[in-house]
């Protein structure tokens, strides 16, 4: 049972993942939900289903699409999706005690540490060689910046050249490519992280109670890797990208972190419900000035653990 419904899983995600190459709006949708499957298979059974269903999909994905298609699905999709599957599931206990199951706030930690290694192994799978990714990245954003302004979506400056634009901005936005991979494959593993275990739970095949979930704080050593991250990306190579990458990924789990914050501290308020309708407008129409500000939320309650200071109420039990 547990092959079968990895090998099913293992190909329905590879079939998410190759849709990506029609380019349509719905097919990237499709495409970010490639680790719904994976996920599913791995909390629903156990995480051997789902390292059927990674194997079942690259194989799939090689056969199907070419060999780096599939090497691509293995290292950013696929085994990112059966790790975090296996750590959410993580638990332990003594013969008296209660089972104590792996922190979210760890398993958030996890979640940026794998997306780093998932944008790293998303420009090593193009290529091995630093400066010719950082010349195929660097024409795909001059190709993207002349596009914005032959269809008016960007206006150059007055007395500025479309060439001087390119070489000016070009460099900055390589550096940061990196960053917004790992950003976004957090956001898109958490999200699915989330709604495969809510699917699962509803089937009742979730071996973890329902944990609170706004209770969820990034441990200090969060912090730690930050600054390492930021000391990193100094550097040059894939080094440095990997750096770069760290920071993003960490950006994006902190600003989890600080949405979670805002949750804890609203409960049993009359304000509530309008502010966290605000706010989740707000990360809708102005994410690029939201973001920052929840992940810096995020920093300052795992430093200086806010919710503790502000003798919040104990959550819920879990599964309730």
């Amino acid at each position: 049972m547990t092959q079968a419904v990895g090998i099913g899983a293992g190909l329905v995600a590879a079939l998410l993942f190759s849709v990506v190459i029609t380019g349509s709006p719905l097919a990237v949708l499709l495409y970010s939900a490639a680790p719904l499957p994976i996920l599913i298979a791995a909390l629903g059974w156990n995480h051997r289903a789902g390292l059927y269903a990674a194997g079942t999909g690259a194989l799939a994905v090689s056969v199907a699409l070419t060999l780096p298609a599939g090497l691509a699905f293995a290292a950013i999709i696929a085994l990112p999706a059966w790790w975090i599957a296996y750590l959410a599931l993580l638990a332990r206990s003594d013969e008296t005690g209660p089972v104590e199951w792996y922190p979210l706030g760890n398993l958030m930690i996890w979640v940026a540490g794998t997306a780093t290694l998932a944008s790293v192994a998303s420009a090593l799978v193009m290529t091995t060689d630093y400066d010719t990714y950082r010349a195929v990245i660097a024409r795909m954003v001059e190709n993207l910046l002349a596009e914005m302004v032959r269809s008016k979506m960007l206006t150059l400056p007055a007395g500025v050249t479309q060439a001087e634009m390119a070489a000016n901005v070009t460099p900055l936005l390589v550096r940061a490519v990196p960053l917004g991979i790992g950003a976004s494959v957090v956001t898109t593993i958490t999200a699915n992280l989330w709604l495969a275990a809510k699917t699962v739970q509803l089937s009742g095949r979730l071996p973890r109670p329902w944990p609170f979930i706004p209770s969820t704080t990034l441990p200090r050593s969060a912090l730690v890797l930050l600054v390492a991250g930021l000391v990193t990306a100094g550097l040059d190579g894939f080094v440095g990208l990997a750096g770069v990458a760290l920071i993003g990924s960490l950006f994006a789990a902190f600003m989890f972190s600080g949405l979670c914050m805002l949750h804890d501290l609203s409960r049993g308020q009359a304000w509530r419900t309008p502010m966290l309708i605000s706010v989740y407008v707000a990360l809708v129409v102005m994410q690029a000035v939201l973001t920052p500000l929840l992940a810096l939320a995020g920093m300052v309650d795992s430093l200086l653990g806010l919710r503790k200071r502000a003798a919040m109420p104990p959550p819920p039990p879990p599964g309730s």
